[in-house]
């Protein structure tokens, strides 16, 4: 059936498997980011908890080094808030035109492929 297809829709095919894979990488990346998010958002409440006084140390590589104090955490901490959340959105809106994309491209696939076997038989 291979030497059937035409080379359009072997090339379609191809495209839908590239598709796949761009897809499953960016969930894959989505669900960095959310863990990500998650892990600065415990961080955050953890520090509410804390006062003033105590001491603060952040990971920088394999070492723990004492930081200035809270305030300056906070503010890190909600900086990396903010990016997470905008490469959030970034993705969810590639993934809805990456998804698109591959519903569209399937359906054509489907549709040739389809075409293809009426004709042949």
């Amino acid at each position: 059936m291979a030497e059937e297809m035409s080379p359009q829709i072997q090339d379609q095919i191809n495209r839908l498997q590239q598709l796949r894979s761009q897809y499953q990488m960016i969930a894959q990346q989505q669900q960095q980011v959310e863990l990500r998010l998650r892990e600065v958002d415990e961080a955050l409440e953890e520090l509410k908890k804390t006062d003033g006084k105590a001491p603060i140390y952040k990971s920088v590589g394999a070492v723990l080094i004492k930081t200035k104090g809270k305030t300056e955490v906070e503010k890190e901490l909600k900086s990396n808030k903010e990016t997470l959340e905008l490469r959030k959105t970034t993705l969810e809106k590639q993934e809805g035109r990456t998804r698109e994309k591959l519903n569209e491209l399937q359906s054509k696939v489907q549709n040739a492929l389809n075409l293809n076997t009426d004709g042949a038989a």
